[in-house]
């Protein structure tokens, strides 16, 4: 079961006394409606809609009243439930229902005991300003694409996954998880593409996958962009955001347009909403709260690394120069990161963050930021096993803790050095491959080197 930690948390919202109708969210071909089917494996009864279906969405037009929407949703499917079975109604593309949306409070309020889920990739993005979701009365889930975890239980490689989650890890699986993890970041994580690549093992049979996923982005268009001269302009958006993700942009003149900041500005924030894209904000502070700068510029993360490897043309070249060193070259290697990260948080408000300190004297910048234990660790991502860490050492002199990470290609490792300035820290040398880890190694990192001191 590749979705094993979201799975856990469906059952968890199933087991609530207090439950509410659940709202799973996250971009296209996500794998959504697969889990759905899989979770539905735990109920006497599923009934799935997709309301994108004429046939599906005009059960909501019959009636007001939820107790009769079930009577009529019992009599579609043929199904008599008795008061002890359970049932499942997963409404999928909710969005094209504003009716659909409206009553979710109802089955919350009237009919408890129905276990509901709804799913939309455009929920955000399509809904007007005069209809939401019901406040209260609803609760969200975030699907992301595969972590490395999720794919190494896709692959079924029992002895990587033991490795992946043993305690004191073991060296001996360095290179093979590397090799792994380079093949995971080659590919990326959407579901289709991963399973059609364990099956065949080559890129051939999964770039038409890409292809039509971007296709598919292309023709949303019309759906969320609200006039004309949007969908121009998201249309570019979308064909040039992978060759400029993982680097920071303007919003003026995007990849050599004429569209001014403001245009540019509203359509990222509309493909933001989609999950497609991101924009990542700086900070400048070295303690918590993160407060993001959105006067400077952001970085452009884009859904998946694999799309970028496939869309940027790096492909061929990573196959080339060989996965286990290539890979992890410039932009896909900070990406891949903050890929990585992103699958640690459930939240659907949940951002990555990076430092920056931008001076006439001289410029710094931390690629990632850890909340951990009330600190603010910094994560410099390094392609190699060496690197310089100049803004790394800028940062530790700045704060009061003496915690770094270095993620990079080399053996898991604790180093303790020393600034320009003189001050010495501990630097997690953290492997690519551990970065879903990273929480358990920074609570290493932390509590052994404070139990030392």
């Amino acid at each position: 079961m590749y979705k094993r930690k979201l799975f856990n948390n469906l059952q968890t919202w199933k087991l609530k006394e207090n439950r509410k109708p659940l709202i799973l969210r996250g971009a296209r071909q996500v794998g959504k409606t697969t889990l759905i089917k899989m979770f539905a494996s735990e109920f006497d009864f599923f009934i799935p809609l997709n309301l994108d279906l004429q046939n599906d969405a005009k059960l909501f037009d019959q009636t007001d009243d939820v107790s009769i929407l079930l009577q009529l949703l019992y009599l579609r499917f043929g199904i008599a439930p008795s008061p002890k079975d359970k049932v499942l109604l997963f409404i999928d593309e909710i969005q094209s229902s504003e009716k659909a949306i409206r009553l979710l409070r109802y089955f919350y309020e009237l009919l408890p005991d129905i276990y509901v889920i709804a799913a939309g990739s455009l929920l955000e993005s399509l809904l007007s300003n005069t209809i939401s979701f019901p406040v209260g009365r609803v609760e969200y889930m975030l699907l992301r694409p595969f972590s490395f975890e999720e794919y190494l239980w896709a692959k079924g490689n029992q002895a990587a996954i033991n490795a992946y989650q043993s305690d004191q890890f073991p060296v001996y699986a360095h290179y093979t998880l590397s090799e792994l993890f380079s093949e995971y970041a080659l590919i990326g994580g959407m579901p289709e593409i991963v399973n059609e690549y364990l099956k065949h093992g080559k890129l051939s049979t999964i770039n038409s996958i890409y292809d039509s996923l971007i296709v598919t982005y292309s023709e949303d268009v019309e759906k969320y962009a609200n006039n004309e001269r949007h969908v121009q302009i998201i249309r570019h958006i979308i064909g040039n955001a992978f060759v400029f993700a993982g680097e920071r942009i303007t919003f003026e003149g995007f990849a050599n347009s004429n569209y001014k900041s403001k245009d540019i500005g509203d359509c990222f924030r509309i493909l933001e909403k989609t999950f497609l894209i991101s924009l990542i904000y700086p900070t400048t502070q070295i303690s918590i709260p993160i407060i993001e700068n959105t006067n400077k510029a952001p970085k452009l993360h884009v859904l998946d690394t694999g799309l970028i490897n496939r869309f940027a043309g790096v492909q061929a070249e990573l196959l080339a120069n060989q996965l286990s060193d290539a890979i992890y070259e410039g932009k896909i290697a900070e990406h891949i990161t903050g890929q990585e990260l992103l699958t640690l948080h459930e939240s659907v408000l949940y951002k990555n963050n990076f430092w920056v300190k931008e001076k006439k004297q001289s410029n710094a910048e931390i690629d990632y930021l850890l909340s951990f234990n009330g600190l603010l660790l910094p994560i410099e991502v390094k392609a190699g096993k060496t690197g310089r860490l100049r803004s790394l050492m800028e940062y530790m002199d700045l704060v009061k803790h003496e915690f770094a990470i270095r993620v990079y290609s080399g053996e898991l490792s604790i180093d303790k050095i020393q600034t320009l300035a003189g001050k010495q820290f501990y630097l997690l040398n953290l492997p690519f491959y551990l970065i879903g880890q990273i929480h358990n190694y920074a609570k290493l990192l932390v509590e052994n080197q404070q139990l030392s001191d």
